[in-house]
Protein backbone atom coordinates (compact mmCIF):
# COMPACT_ATOMS: atom_id res chain seq x y z
CA UNK A 1 0.00 0.00 0.00
CA UNK A 2 1.77 3.13 -0.87
CA UNK A 3 1.51 6.48 1.37
CA UNK A 4 -0.90 8.97 0.68
CA UNK A 5 0.34 12.41 -0.82
CA UNK A 6 -0.48 14.52 2.18
CA UNK A 7 1.37 11.83 4.06
CA UNK A 8 4.17 11.77 1.40
CA UNK A 9 4.45 15.79 1.99
CA UNK A 10 5.47 15.79 5.27
CA UNK A 11 8.08 13.35 4.96
CA UNK A 12 11.76 14.33 5.50
CA UNK A 13 13.80 13.99 2.18
CA UNK A 14 16.71 12.20 2.25
CA UNK A 15 18.78 15.49 1.84
CA UNK A 16 17.08 16.98 4.96
CA UNK A 17 17.63 13.64 6.91
CA UNK A 18 22.01 14.19 6.20
CA UNK A 19 23.82 15.69 8.93
CA UNK A 20 26.71 17.71 7.70
CA UNK A 21 30.06 16.76 9.10
CA UNK A 22 32.24 18.81 10.89
CA UNK A 23 35.72 19.34 9.87
CA UNK A 24 36.77 18.68 13.82
CA UNK A 25 34.78 18.94 16.61
CA UNK A 26 36.69 20.48 19.42
CA UNK A 27 37.88 17.86 22.10
CA UNK A 28 40.59 19.10 23.75
CA UNK A 29 41.27 22.76 25.33
CA UNK A 30 44.19 23.24 22.33
CA UNK A 31 41.61 22.54 19.71
CA UNK A 32 38.92 24.78 20.84
CA UNK A 33 41.49 27.51 21.36
CA UNK A 34 42.23 26.62 17.56
CA UNK A 35 38.71 27.68 16.57
CA UNK A 36 39.16 31.10 18.37
CA UNK A 37 41.42 31.91 14.30
CA UNK A 38 38.04 32.08 12.86
CA UNK A 39 36.10 34.88 14.59
CA UNK A 40 37.22 37.79 12.28
CA UNK A 41 39.84 40.05 14.54
CA UNK A 42 37.65 43.52 13.83
CA UNK A 43 34.94 41.36 16.28
CA UNK A 44 37.54 40.68 19.13
CA UNK A 45 37.72 44.19 20.38
CA UNK A 46 33.69 44.63 20.56
CA UNK A 47 33.55 40.89 22.42
CA UNK A 48 36.25 42.67 25.15
CA UNK A 49 34.53 45.60 25.49
CA UNK A 50 30.81 43.57 25.92
CA UNK A 51 32.75 41.28 28.31
CA UNK A 52 34.15 44.05 30.90
CA UNK A 53 30.53 45.76 30.40
CA UNK A 54 29.01 42.94 31.45
CA UNK A 55 31.61 42.16 33.95
CA UNK A 56 30.82 45.64 35.61
CA UNK A 57 27.05 45.41 35.32
CA UNK A 58 27.38 41.74 37.64
CA UNK A 59 29.54 43.88 40.29
CA UNK A 60 27.27 46.71 40.65
CA UNK A 61 24.12 45.02 40.68
CA UNK A 62 25.95 42.57 43.61
CA UNK A 63 27.84 45.34 45.58
CA UNK A 64 24.18 47.54 45.54
CA UNK A 65 22.71 44.44 46.84
CA UNK A 66 25.04 43.48 49.70
CA UNK A 67 25.54 47.48 50.52
CA UNK A 68 22.25 48.99 50.38
CA UNK A 69 20.67 47.99 53.48
CA UNK A 70 17.22 49.91 52.26
CA UNK A 71 16.53 47.18 49.70
CA UNK A 72 13.88 44.93 50.98
CA UNK A 73 15.11 41.16 49.22
CA UNK A 74 12.18 39.33 50.89
CA UNK A 75 8.43 40.40 52.39
CA UNK A 76 7.57 41.76 55.03
CA UNK A 77 3.54 41.34 57.32
CA UNK A 78 2.58 38.70 54.93
CA UNK A 79 -0.70 37.05 55.83
CA UNK A 80 -1.18 33.62 54.71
Amino acid sequence: MQPSIALRMFQPTKRMMAVPKEEQSAHTISQRLRTLKRIPPELIPLGIVVGIAVGFAGYSMARKLVVDKQIRLSRQNRKD
